[in-house]
């Protein structure tokens, strides 16, 4: 067995590295609600009222459950209980088992789902759609 270099695993590096928190009103979390970007540390330090959580890729895991378990865990750090609305942008299978699994903690965590399920017609179009005032 020969091992490439650069091929051994190193400890893994967050997408937003440590240090005081920032608040906004609206975070679309990145690429698509993928593990490989979104650990528990951002949620820890990107504390919003509003994520958006998109994809619709089973394959690619998008949205990944990890990314989802992320929230809940870096939610139960932030200092206040402020409520959270998460704002899935498509109904993917993923998305409504972990609704489901962790609904009760998300109560106590006070984070809501909104439901997908709007729809905007333009002409020839049609897409899902969420009217958010802040």
């Amino acid at each position: 067995i020969s091992k490439e270099p650069g091929n051994s695993k190193s400890a893994k590096s967050t997408a937003v590295p440590p240090g005081p928190p920032v608040y906004l009103d609206l975070v679309y979390i990145p690429n698509h609600s993928n593990s490989k970007n979104v650990d528990v540390e951002f949620f820890k330090r990107v504390r919003s009222s509003y994520y958006v959580v998109s994809g619709n890729d089973s394959a690619a895991e998008e949205p990944s459950r990890s990314v989802l378990d992320s929230l809940l865990e870096g939610k139960a750090q932030w200092e206040s209980n402020m409520q959270v609305t998460l704002i899935p942008t498509h109904d993917s299978e993923v998305m409504r088992e972990w609704y489901q699994d962790t609904h009760e903690k998300q109560q106590d965590l006070n984070i809501m789902v909104l439901a997908s399920s709007s729809t905007v017609v333009m002409q020839d179009e049609s897409f899902p759609a969420c009217k958010i005032e802040l």
